[in-house]
């Protein structure tokens, strides 16, 4: 199964759970889990931060490592609990509302899907992007 898809449009999340649904995997699971980021005006550093002398922003560069990401997918498939995930990506340059990354995780029970998309979304954000805030 592809984890990362490579598609110039974000895949729908209905449509990504009717499919996980019908993998062997499926008996596993108990919860399925999805993150959706979205570019927004708030600059990074006033939200994560609190620095308020920031400027709105106005759009995005986005771009990723797929090696790097594949990595980060396989670990998190070896968490407790986890039997499912799916991923995609945007690149290049996005506006303010774009979708910026979409994740599917499916698990046993509600703590390891939980802990498992924090981490995999966790390790994507902080060693697989770049992200250039653009004002």
């Amino acid at each position: 199964m592809e984890y990362l898809v490579h598609s110039p449009i974000c895949p729908s999340a209905d449509k990504w759970i009717r499919e996980a649904k019908a993998e062997p995997s499926a008996g596993e699971i108990g919860m399925y889990l999805t993150h959706t980021g979205i570019v927004r005006k708030t600059a990074k550093a006033k939200v994560r931060f609190a620095e308020e002398n920031t400027r709105e922003v106005t759009g995005m560069n986005f771009s990723y490592d797929e090696e790097k990401v594949n990595a980060a997918v396989a670990d998190t498939l070896n968490m407790p609990g986890i039997f499912h995930v799916r991923l995609w990506l945007a690149e290049g340059h996005l506006s303010i509302g774009d979708t910026i990354m979409q994740v599917l995780i499916g698990g046993d029970i509600r703590p390891h899907v939980i802990d498992g998309l924090q981490y995999l979304v966790g390790r994507i954000k902080n060693e697989c992007v770049r992200e250039e805030e653009l004002y």
